[in-house]
């Protein structure tokens, strides 16, 4: 038996070895094997059986080693790494180093406890003999006699004060038995969700979700590839749709995968559907999958999945490469979500490898959200998805009424900057009488973006980066967010020595101690990068804002993303115009999808809510057509631009990034590249560059980039790819290709 190898080893070759007949039970196409290359060891995978008739068998070298007896990375992975491969021009190797875990890769062994139970009873007469000459045998026999299951050897030791060696003369006796059983440390769960399950049962439809379900169920029911745009207005009851989805696929044997954009959404999804599925029916388990989890906890659910004792995962971007079996359905919560784009090689999109994955299993892929990205729109509107809308919040809730405040008014009002608009203030004041939460919403960390001196005009900039420094006044520090260099705030301009330098622009700390001022009574909580560092802190400031122990949460980002709380009736975006006049040409859409996502959080009890948006723009699209949640309108005018500009999803976009530490020699190198594509690719994409990038210098590293346009990537990323593989790089020049970025950073 001959065998090809891609070797996970930092080369791109197909290499063949033989398989001694002990290990050809064990290895089949997606095996995890040890190999030898060269000199040293390497693991790889299995990716192809057998070799050309004129193969010099004789000088090949044996395998080492089967790491698992079953495929480790099973056909439809296998088949979507070498995908990835071509589509997004990055090594195989590494592909499959992010689909195969650390801890299954170093084959990581699996958590064993000992269990003891009862043997053969004593008679009396043994048992008091046993209590005179053993007295803690005697102790944990009278114990176990009491037992009516297993229990674990190390808890009950440790609770009865018993030494391990008083049970091996038992054990040996036969008056109790001990063995070994693996513990799940994962457990189907994370540090986020405790406590007992309460069976859900299902909510009631409305007319449009069960509409949704119906069309959904033929879809899954046929078990072939499609793709469903389930669109929805914050509030519509989108997940309750997944989960009868999800029910649907179990019912038929099928296994499922529910993608969630954060790993601080994960662990309120993860209640959602074990209290659904676990609890109503057992052995429907749940695995969680995200970058949080231990070693322990990550290979166990891989075994969990890879062994099809479990059939659901429900996690963060990777959990698309979960070894689900059967799999029959695939979710993409807030599928517009860039959280879902990896950045960094291999640079995939989450939500279009879902895609792929449901294509060469036959499953179905639903994508779900209340803003859609406009290219899945586009697909939806081309008829390529199909096309699902709820239009209504469940129990005929109102979506929250939003008012918007002009900021440039505000200033003339108060003769001077301000934080907080008095509408916002009175708004605040109001809900915290009533004893109703707010959430002010702003998307920058910090006290303030930047510490300008008013008599010279200096700015305090990163000395490695082409950006100005954050204030964080907490500990008087500035801090760079690209690179982490940070540093005490000065007294004095460094330049002019002027004691007139004072921060400019607003971070979540300024916000903070704005509402701390104008509530002094109220119980405050900022969350953002710098105070949920500590594990777990994002949950139990949850948990403490849910249970209405917080009266004002101020936060980033990370707070305007499915949170469903629903004694939260005022939400206040603290200044709407922070995304919307970046450099990118998606920078309208973010605002609008944005404003919309962080109105939803608003009146999901019984009450109304509201929603006030501080602008000094106020006239802009995305802020107009999102106070009426009119995506239909909003997306329109921004497609006609995209089409007018051809720009995605009209053609598809390529990033080149270029990085080094001399400027001139990066120029001349991006220069001499893109004249090189434009001679020998130029009929099939457009090239635009190399210009510098919007931040040009990072971590004392120069960075410009060159744009491509193409009708198909397919068509062009090979002899793209090619050519820049034979193109001669110097070592200080890092270049990197980027297919559909997000981002134009």
């Amino acid at each position: 038996m001959i065998v090809g190898v891609h070797p996970i080893a930092g080369f791109d070759k197909l290499l063949h070895y033989k398989v001694p007949a002990l290990l050809q039970h064990a290895v089949a196409l997606g095996s995890l094997v040890r190999i030898q290359v060269g000199r040293r060891f390497s693991l790889g995978i299995v990716g192809a059986i057998g070799a050309p008739s004129d193969f010099p068998v004789d000088r090949l070298k044996n395998l080492t080693e089967a790491v698992y007896d079953f495929p480790a990375l099973p056909a439809d992975l296998l088949a979507l790494a070498k995908w990835m491969a071509v589509y997004y021009a990055a090594p195989l190797d590494g592909i499959i180093e992010t689909m195969l875990p650390g801890a299954v890769r170093r084959a990581t062994a699996l958590k064993q406890e000992k269990l003891l139970s009862m043997g053969e009873k004593l008679s009396a007469l043994e048992l008091t003999a046993l209590e005179r000459r053993a007295p803690q045998q005697a102790k944990l026999y009278t114990f176990m006699v009491q037992q009516f299951r297993p229990v674990a050897k190390a808890l009950v030791l440790k609770r009865l004060g018993v030494e391990a060696a008083s049970a091996a003369p038992l054990v040996k006796r036969g008056a109790i038995k001990e063995e070994s059983q693996r513990v799940n440390r994962v457990a189907y769960d994370d540090d986020f969700a405790s406590g007992e399950l309460v069976a859900a049962m299902p909510h009631l439809l409305n007319t449009e979700q069960q509409a949704a379900f119906d069309a959904l169920k033929v879809e899954i029911d046929k078990q072939e590839f499609g793709v469903t745009l389930l669109h929805g207005v914050t509030g519509s009851g989108k997940t309750e749709v997944y989960l009868r989805s999800i029910h649907e696929a179990l019912a038929d044997g099928g296994g499922v995968v529910f993608l969630v954009p954060e790993v601080a959404l994960t662990p309120q999804t993860v209640a959602r559907v074990r209290s659904r599925l676990e609890a109503i029916a057992p052995g429907h388990a749940c695995v969680v999958w995200h970058s949080h989890l231990s070693e322990g906890e990550r290979v166990d659910g891989w075994h969990e999945l890879a062994t099809g004792r479990a059939r659901i995962v429900v996690g963060a971007r990777s959990a698309i490469f979960a070894p689900v079996q059967n799999l029959r359905l695939i979710v993409v919560d807030e599928e517009h979500e860039p959280a879902y784009k990896q950045d960094e090689t291999p640079r995939y999109h989450g939500r279009d490898v879902a895609v792929m994955r449901a294509k060469l299993n036959g499953a179905h892929c639903i994508l779900g959200s209340a803003t859609p990205s406009l290219e899945t729109y586009a697909n939806a509107k081309a008829g390529r998805y199909g096309h699902l809308r709820m239009t209504q919040r469940i129990d005929d809730r109102q979506l929250p009424f939003i008012d918007v405040v002009d900021m440039r008014v505000e200033i003339m009002r108060s003769r001077g900057m301000t934080t907080l608009s008095q509408k916002l203030v009175h708004a605040m004041q109001d809900r915290f009488e009533k004893r109703e939460q707010t959430i002010l919403f702003l998307n920058r960390r910090g006290y303030s973006s930047s510490m300008l001196c008013r008599g010279c005009g200096h700015v305090e900039e990163c000395p490695h980066c082409s950006i100005s420094m954050t204030y964080h006044r907490t500990d008087e520090l500035l801090r760079c967010h690209m690179c982490g260099h940070e540093r005490g705030a000065p007294a004095r301009c460094p330049s002019c020595g002027s004691p007139e330098i004072r921060w400019r622009g607003t971070g979540t700390q300024r916000v903070e101690e704005a509402v701390q001022r104008v509530l002094p009574r109220a119980r405050i909580e900022r969350m953002d990068a710098d105070t949920m560092s500590k594990k777990n802190r994002f949950r139990q400031v949850l948990a403490e804002f849910r249970a209405g122990k917080i009266d004002v949460l101020v936060g980033t980002q990370m707070i305007g993303k499915g949170l469903d709380i629903p004694n939260v009736t005022l939400v206040g975006m603290v200044d709407a115009d922070i995304s919307m006049h970046m450099p990118d040409f998606r920078a309208t859409e973010r605002t609008f999808q944005l404003l919309v996502q962080v109105a939803g959080r608003a009146g999901r009890g019984d009450r109304a809510g509201v929603v006030i948006v501080q602008s000094f723009t106020p006239q802009a699209d995305a802020i107009q057509f999102s106070r009426h949640a009119d995506f239909e309108g909003f997306a329109e005018g921004e497609l006609q631009l995209r089409k007018d500009f051809r720009y995605p999803p009209y053609r598809h976009l390529i990033h080149h990034s270029f990085r080094g530490p001399n400027p001139e020699k990066l120029v001349f190198f991006a220069e001499q590249w893109a004249r090189k594509v434009e001679a020998e690719l130029g009929e099939r994409l457009e090239v635009r560059g190399p210009s510098p990038s919007p931040i040009e210098k990072v971590k004392d590293h120069y960075r410009f980039q060159v744009w491509y346009f193409t009708n198909g990537v397919s068509r062009v990323i090979r002899d793209l790819n090619t050519l820049r593989r034979g193109f001669a790089w110097p070592d200080d020049v890092l270049q990197v290709l980027d297919v559909d970025p997000v981002s134009l950073g």
